[in-house]
């Protein structure tokens, strides 16, 4: 029986040197003998080889390795201090705190704390008594034992009823811990791998969603606005245009500015969907073709090209509106200054009685009338280029201002020439006013209407009454005025040219200047210029009468006389100067 014990104890020990580890000075017989030292030593070798030896804690392994594991995993609770394998686990609160998630703890002790710090729903860590170390331990060991798999290989009093914990009991123990939470660890590391690839997934799928909604937005938008570009069309007004070209602008620096941020930035969402997938080994994604990069490409190229259309459009247009506004007022100007220059021909030429004369100038002062409402067609034809910004017009020589100028010239002229039709009737129907008392008496009465009403107010009257020399008392003025409104309807100029005449009475008929000239030539039947030098006559009035009144022909023997000077036959020069009764 002994020879067959050995051999199995010598197959035992050939395995564990066919795993590496090495035994020294122990044999078959050591162990079937009992020999305790050299048993517990091996086993320590086995417990250090294959429970200790392949712990590893940032480059340490083994025992430092393990030292390590529980300070770091102890570190957030500042009254638990691992420093070894021995005092530091008597009070139990260090295993406890091991299965705590990180957290500052104040006044705790040094035993559950590795069951605390991993598993927190098993101690409740703040109801410790840091104090009670059989309790605490005590408690560990059971959780342990209870929920996390781990063998109670120690009892309570190997670490509190001595002075000195075994250092190798207490690091096979702790070992367990070790083995135990890296079980945990590896699951959880697996499910953090299947969670971050979901996530990974999650993003993607998210991000992908986000690229084809605003793709479809930003495709949809752009062909909505070129088909609304296609279909526009102008109401002929630069108004409509202007406004076509600020909308246009206003496009451009707001609607077209946010969309090409928009297809920047979605040009870089899919190239971050697309490095994503590379950089974890996934297929790149691949969009519908309505959704794609080239879609996107090609719609955009088209919005360009319509863009650039519907800007030469709208200048085109306005182009156009600017240029019919110069042709239609060149049209109304030409043709308004046309009219005038054929009205200021046709005012020229009337001629005839002067009822006839009067007749026809008041038809043509009508005809003006027209002309006015043209005028204003042209200031609004102006107004309407000025909007548009057309100051300058190579369809016409003609300005608004020419042609108002010209205008009212023309109105002057009419109302000139029926003043002197006016006065020339006046001044046949008067007396023998001579012209110059007509002038005379004219200017007075246009100086003193101020308000260009045609007729003189009491005062008014009196002041051109007093310019000429005939001073009234204000009762006399008042009357004359009465009687003239009475009789005239108004103070008009024929009313004031008749009180004249009836003032300064002197008719100036052809019988009255047969008569007259009698006197003068002293009975003959001529006149001489020694006669009309005698008469007091002007030098002047003299000179012209020598002019242009006929020798006498039945005194030609005289009409040479160097004493009596030129003989003139006045009755020829009456006859002709008067028409016949």
């Amino acid at each position: 029986m002994r020879v067959q014990k050995a051999e199995n104890v010598n197959k035992a020990l050939e395995f564990i040197s066919s795993r590496g580890v090495k035994l020294t000075n122990i044999g078959p017989e050591d162990i079937i003998d009992g020999n305790l030292k050299l048993i517990l030593g091996m086993i320590w070798t086995l417990v250090l080889r294959f429970t200790i030896a392949d712990i590893t804690e940032e480059g340490l392994s083994a025992k430092e390795g393990l030292l390590l594991w529980c300070q770091r995993k102890t570190a957030p609770y500042r009254e638990v201090d691992v420093q070894d394998f021995s005092y530091s686990w008597r009070d139990g609160l260090a295993l406890e705190v091991l299965s705590y998630p990180y957290t500052s703890r104040a006044d705790s002790d040094t035993r559950c704390a590795l069951i605390h710090r991993h598993r927190p729903d098993l101690i409740d860590y703040d109801a410790l008594d840091k104090g009670d170390r059989y309790g605490n331990t005590q408690l560990a060991f059971e959780v342990a034992e209870r929920h996390l798999g781990i063998p109670q290989l120690l009892e309570v009093d190997d670490l509190c009823a001595v002075d000195k914990p075994d250092e190798r009991s207490v690091m096979t123990y702790i070992a367990s811990y070790f083995h135990a939470f890296s079980s945990m660890d590896q699951a959880e590391t697996v499910s953090r791998r299947v969670e971050k690839f979901a996530d990974l997934m999650q993003s993607v799928w998210i991000s992908r969603n986000d690229y084809e909604k605003r793709v479809q937005v930003l495709l949809e938008n752009m062909r909505t606005q070129v088909v609304s570009w296609a279909s526009a069309s102008f109401d002929g007004t630069y108004q409509y245009a202007k406004s076509q070209s600020v909308l246009f602008t206003e496009y451009k620096s707001t609607t077209k500015r946010d969309w090409v941020t928009e297809r920047q930035d979605l040009v870089s969402l899919f190239g971050n969907i697309q490095t994503k997938l590379r950089t974890y080994g996934l297929k790149p994604y691949t969009p519908s073709p309505e959704h794609s990069p080239q879609a996107l490409e090609s719609q955009w190229q088209a919005l360009l090209a319509a863009e650039a259309k519907r800007s030469r459009q709208i200048n085109a247009e306005i182009r156009s509106i600017k240029d019919k506004l110069q042709k239609r007022f060149a049209e109304l100007a030409d043709g308004l200054e046309l009219q005038l220059r054929q009205f200021s021909s046709d005012l020229a030429a009337i001629e005839g009685p002067l009822e006839e004369q009067q007749s026809r100038i008041k038809v043509m002062a009508e005809e003006l009338r027209p002309m006015e409402k043209l005028l204003e067609a042209i200031s609004t034809a102006e107004q309407d280029c000025l909007d548009a910004n057309v100051e300058e017009n190579d369809y016409t020589i003609f300005s608004r201002q020419d042609l108002e100028f010209e205008l009212e010239l023309v109105q002057q002229a009419v109302a000139k020439k029926i003043l002197f039709i006016e006065n020339q009737i006046v001044s046949r129907n008067m007396t023998n006013l001579t012209p110059a008392q007509l002038e005379q008496f004219e200017s007075t009465f246009r100086y003193f209407d101020k308000d260009e009403t045609n007729t003189l107010s009491v005062s008014e009257l009196a002041a051109a009454l007093a310019s000429l020399g005939i001073v009234y008392s204000e009762e006399d003025i008042d009357v004359i005025h009465q009687q003239l409104e009475e009789e005239y309807g108004s103070t008009s100029f024929e009313a004031f040219i008749n009180l004249l005449v009836d003032i300064t009475e002197d008719q100036t008929s052809a019988e009255q200047l047969r008569e007259a000239f009698r006197g003068i030539a002293q009975e003959k039947n001529f006149v001489t210029e020694v006669d009309l030098q005698l008469a007091q006559l002007s030098d002047g009035c003299v000179r012209f009468l020598t002019q242009h009144m006929p020798l006498a022909r039945d005194q030609i023997d005289v009409g040479s006389n160097e004493e009596m000077g030129a003989v003139l036959d006045y009755e020829r020069w009456l006859d002709e100067a008067f028409q016949s009764p």
